[in-house]
């Protein structure tokens, strides 16, 4: 069941972000990108990686499709505004999908079928806690060092936006 559920996943994120690719319409096309990236998020939480699934829909489905959709709504793109471009760019993209693959192929031929994978690995390596662990038992000091960086900036920017202090 988990497997069917991970190859359905996956083929809506590929699903969609095809249509992301080739969609006419700029709001469908950055709606689709938000369905690949909870997609991605679901993939990712089927991989027992739970932390790397909030991380990717609070990262990329909120904040980055937030600040796409934003900008799309501040250029105010119009069908009349749009100038009849040359089809260069999808020969190159057909190409390049063409190089990607037979990359693909030959990282598959590659492979050994006699090698289990996997065989020695932790399965609680992606679990929040025991990320949690790890930050705060082995990485405390750059944790709390990246924190401190983190504040300083807020500060600075802060700082450069207000003009009268």
């Amino acid at each position: 069941m988990e497997q069917i559920l991970f190859f359905l996943v996956a083929f809506i994120a590929c699903l969609s972000a095809i249509y992301f690719v080739f969609g006419k319409n700029p709001l469908y096309s950055i709606l689709s990108l938000i369905v690949t990236f909870f997609s991605i998020a679901g993939l990712y939480i089927l991989l027992n990686a739970q932390f790397l699934g909030i991380v990717q829909i609070i990262v990329y489905a909120g904040a980055i499709m937030v600040l796409f959709l934003y900008i799309l709504m501040m250029l105010n793109l119009n069908e009349g505004d749009e100038t009849k471009k040359p089809g260069l760019g999808k020969y190159i993209a057909v190409f390049s999908a063409g190089i990607l693959f037979i990359g693909m192929l030959g990282a598959y031929k590659g492979m050994t079928m006699n090698h289990v994978a996997g065989s020695n690995i932790n399965p609680s390596a992606g679990l929040t806690k025991e990320l949690g662990r790890l930050l705060f038992n082995e990485y405390v000091l750059p944790f709390e060092l990246a924190s401190i960086l983190i504040l300083a900036g807020i500060v600075g920017a802060v700082l450069i936006g207000k003009k009268d202090i």
